[in-house]
Formats: structure tokens, C-alpha cells, sequence
């Protein structure tokens, strides 16, 4: 599988996710820079990482949406190609409209970072085949704006279409329904503030991660 991570100025986390998805398929993946208009010819599969690009000026992602290499991600998602945006990367989704809703600031004005317990809500999905549907998995949070909201008509569908990929056991930071992880209409696109590549290897306390790499690369290769 040949894999792109998109990297902007004030991105932090481009680096485990590249890690992590050499260790899952053998190859180190393209790290792209927000000023390209292409992705690699042939591009399987694209990350958008967290972190803070532009410095969450404006509001979280807002800026970062408008680089010009993310034309180009919106043409590959349109085409079927996997997008997953972690953290920073979620923001970016829903500022591009590739996610509906938005990420605000957490409900108590904190930063959260700590391993957080998550519900899989849809194993039926290419990014969480590796799992089992009402599994609690465990994977890390590290963010400020992960309020994910939405207007009730929006969070209906996206729970009546299956598209909630990912709920918090128990309240994180305040977003709707518990929601930590959406899918688009299609189901190539997800959307998630909990860090699956922080979770990769046993030295990370929590291998839970992986298991949506690995499962992403049985479906797509």
C-alpha cells in the first residue's frame, strides 16, 4: 500500500504516523508538504496528523484547509481513496466539509492527554474490520478543541447511517453524544481526536492502535 501523511507548518504528530504505518506495511510512506498541489502518483491511502497547524489560528484546521495540497486530498477522497485525519487532521476534515460538524473547545477549558477508553460503535468500516463491534479499546487523547458538535439532524444521520465510528466510554471533553471518530456517507473518510498511532507497540502501554492500520491494509491491498 502506498501511503501519503500530510504534513503542515505546526504539525507534531506526522512523525508517529508515518512510524506507524511503515511498521504496518513495510514502506515508508510520502511526507508531503501543504504547499504541494499533488499527491504521489499512485497514492493509497492518506493521513492528515494532529498537531497545530498554523498555530490554531482562527480556529483549529480552519487554515490548514486551505493549503493548496488540500485540493488535491479532497480529489483523492472523492475518488474512494481512505483519508484518515487524527486529531489536528479531524479538525481539517470538517473545516474541508469532508466531515460534517465542527471541533470545539473542550467542555471544561482543559487539555486532555491521557489513554482514554473507547467504544467501537461499526466494525463494518475500512478503517475498524480489525475489531469487533462494542469492543472498548484503549487509545490516547492529547487535545484542547476535541468538542465534537454537531445540530441533532446531523448527529441522527450520522447514527442512523452507521457512520459513528468511535464513542468515548465516558465523557472526555463534552462532545455530543460521546462521539470520538466519524465516518463520511462513503465510509472512506474517518475522522478521530483519540491517536491510534500512539498505540502501536506494547511500549506504548497499548497496542489497540494498530489493529486499525492492519485492518485498513486487509481491506485495501
Amino acid at each position: 500500500m502506498k501511503t501519503a501523511v500530510i504534513v503542515f507548518p505546526g504539525s507534531n504528530c506526522d512523525r508517529d504516523l508515518a512510524v506507524a504505518l511503515e511498521q504496518v506495511t513495510g514502506r515508508a510512506p510520502a511526507m508531503v508538504w501543504h504547499k504541494e498541489s499533488e499527491l504521489p502518483d499512485g497514492t493509497d491511502f492518506v493521513g492528515l496528523p494532529g498537531g497545530f497547524s498554523y498555530g490554531d489560528y482562527l480556529r483549529s484546521g480552519a487554515m490548514a484547509a486551505r493549503s493548496p495540497i488540500i485540493r488535491a486530498v479532497i480529489d483523492a477522497a472523492n475518488r474512494g481513496v481512505p483519508v484518515i485525519g487524527v486529531c489536528n487532521g479531524f479538525q481539517v476534515l470538517t473545516e474541508t466539509g469532508l466531515l460534517p460538524g465542527a471541533l470545539m473547545r473542550n467542555g471544561r477549558l482543559n487539555f486532555v492527554s491521557r489513554p482514554v477508553p473507547l467504544i467501537v460503535e461499526n466494525s463494518q468500516t475500512l478503517f475498524t474490520s480489525g475489531y469487533s463491534k462494542g469492543e472498548t479499546i484503549h487509545i490516547p487523547v492529547a487535545h484542547h478543541d476535541g468538542n465534537y458538535q454537531a445540530d441533532a439532524e446531523t448527529l441522527d444521520r450520522l447514527e442512523g447511517q452507521g457512520r459513528v465510528a468511535f464513542r468515548y466510554a465516558a465523557d472526555v471533553n463534552g462532545s455530543a453524544r460521546n462521539i470520538a471518530g466519524i465516518l463520511n456517507n462513503s465510509g472512506n473518510v474517518l475522522g478521530m481526536m483519540p491517536h491510534p498511532e500512539r498505540a502501536i507497540e506494547p511500549a506504548h502501554g497499548s497496542t489497540d492502535g494498530r489493529r486499525l492500520f492492519e485492518g485498513l491494509l486487509e481491506t485495501v491491498a
